[in-house]
């Protein structure tokens, strides 16, 4: 279907502050969708910064810090992908879900160039794009994504803004659409919705980097 988004669309919360980087979520994807080496829907970002030195009595003082990011689609508001697909493949479906339809994409590739998180890729078999759909099949049975269910911390969750707030009513309010590396919420208006660490607040300072640059292939 390609009616109109719901007016309270589907998203992730992700809580940064219980998140270990084990990629469990990544690899409960990858077994779910049947993915080979090369292509995965969700992705762990490993982010860190900060310094250390020795003091004037020999002592070592440190202020480095670190935290990961568990991404994958955004499902977007205003999705770049969809604004940009020639055929009208990559669409957002009647559960507020943005997936390609392979009967209609033609592997332009233009979708992969404008989505600022990296989300869709060109499948090298189908020649097609290919990308977290948020399990949508699951989610119209009443289920979660797969990558909900295998998180061992719960550092993950998904649903309308409307069953995330009350779902995490003490928390939800201070979440924010962005940390470091993430893209400004305004790009696309993400439906991400993350509960930051005091590692990502400190990493607002910009003095990070992204630790992990060849695993995600950048």
């Amino acid at each position: 279907s390609r009616r109109e988004a719901p007016s309270m669309p589907r998203g992730f919360y992700f809580d940064n502050t219980r998140c270990t980087g084990c990629r469990t979520c990544a690899l409960a994807c990858k077994d779910f969708h049947d993915h080979g080496p090369d292509q995965a829907f969700r992705r762990v970002i490993d982010y860190e910064g900060g310094s250390w030195k020795v003091d004037a009595d020999g002592t070592v003082s440190t202020d480095a810090y670190g935290y990961h990011i568990s991404l994958s689609c955004n499902h977007c508001t205003s999705a770049a992908c969809t604004k940009v697909c020639p055929t009208g493949a990559m669409h957002r479906d009647d559960m507020g879900l943005v997936w390609p339809d392979m009967s209609r994409c033609i592997g332009c590739g233009y979708c992969t160039m404008a989505c600022p998180y990296h989300a869709p890729a060109i499948d090298q078999e189908l020649k097609r794009s290919s990308k977290c759909d948020g399990c949508h099949g699951r989610v119209a049975a009443g289920r979660s994504p797969i990558c909900i269910e295998a998180c061992p911390l719960r550092a993950l969750d998904f649903g309308t803004t409307g069953e995330l707030a009350e779902r995490h009513p003490d928390d939800f309010d201070r979440c924010t659409r962005s940390v470091m590396p993430l893209p400004p919420k305004e790009a696309t208006t993400p439906n991400l919705f993350v509960l930051a660490s005091p590692a990502a607040r400190r990493a607002e300072a910009g003095d990070g980097r992204i630790a992990n640059r060849e695993e995600l292939g950048l």
